[in-house]
Parts: C-alpha cells; sequence; structure tokens
C-alpha cells in the first residue's frame, strides 16, 4: 500500500514526542561517558622506558620520543612529543606499549583556535638523588605537559 512507510515515520516521531528527553546540555553539562572510551592521553614519564614502540605503531608518526643512554646502558627518556593534530585516536600506541606509561582519559574536547595548541610534550623524570629514590614516590610526581613554544600547557594535554 502506498504511504505506509510515510504512516510508519509518523508512528515512531509520535511516539518519541511523548517519551522523556536525553538532550544534554553541553558544554554546560558533561556527558557521562564510558570509562572505555576514547579522548586526550595521559602519559606517565616515570613508567616509560623510551622503548620507542609507540612511536613506531603509530600510523601518521604522531609521537616522537628523545631519549638519551646513561652510563648504566638504559635509555632515559628526555622528551616526549606528540601533535594531536594528526592523531586518528586509534589507541595503536596504548596498545603498544609495555609499561602502559600512555593510556586513553576520557575528555573529550580537544577544540583549539591555534595549530600549536596541538602540540604536547612531557618532561621525561627529573633525576633524584639516591635517598629520594628509595622513599616512597610522592603525590607530585606526576608527568606534568610543558608546551613546545614555551607557553603555558592546555587543559587537553594534562599528565596523568
Amino acid at each position: 500500500m502506498f504511504g505506509i512507510g510515510l504512516v510508519q515515520g509518523l508512528y515512531t516521531t509520535a511516539k518519541r514526542f511523548f517519551m522523556k528527553k536525553v538532550t544534554q546540555r553541553y558544554p554546560e553539562v558533561l556527558p557521562d561517558l564510558a570509562p572505555r572510551s576514547k579522548g586526550s592521553f595521559a602519559f606517565d614519564a616515570d613508567a616509560c622506558i623510551s622503548c620507542c614502540l609507540c612511536s613506531d605503531a603509530c600510523p601518521n608518526g604522531v609521537i616522537k620520543v628523545d631519549y638519551s643512554v646513561g652510563e648504566d646502558k638504559r635509555r632515559r627518556l628526555e622528551l616526549y612529543r606528540m601533535n594531536l593534530g594528526y592523531c586518528l585516536f586509534c589507541g595503536l600506541c596504548v596498545e603498544a606499549c609495555p609499561k602502559s606509561a600512555i593510556v586513553f582519559k576520557t575528555d573529550f574536547d580537544l577544540a583549539c583556535f591555534r595549530k600549536d595548541d596541538n602540540l604536547f610534550a612531557w618532561k621525561g623524570p627529573l633525576p633524584r638523588p639516591a635517598a629520594a629514590v628509595q622513599a616512597p614516590a610522592a603525590a607530585d610526581a606526576e608527568a606534568v605537559p610543558v608546551a613546545p613554544s614555551g607557553g603555558s600547557p592546555t587543559a587537553a594535554g594534562g599528565g596523568s
């Protein structure tokens, strides 16, 4: 019969009209996201072993790892950089990291006005004196992002 699709569409519209509204008032009210949702990245410089597996796994070359080799022949992280303007958010870097130094966060609002605001950099952990290494880690030992151009870091590139 002609018009049955139209009647079904109008029925669905009428049924939805009387249901509870699910619209959220973004950006005043932030949505509740699932814990597995993909947003920006958190990076733990203390956990990073500078293996460069994350930068090798990245299909767009978003990640750059600068490291130095110490006297004990171990790599030490100097600078970890990400250019999220070219990131696909595919998660290959998160899967490739053997120490879980890079993880997804649920903050998804990465909009910015300048291209340089998509650049995030984390400095490596500072060398600690021998007495401080044996003490438990302090709460302020989190990796803090540093803006590569010398400006202040944005909220989207926050540490872990």
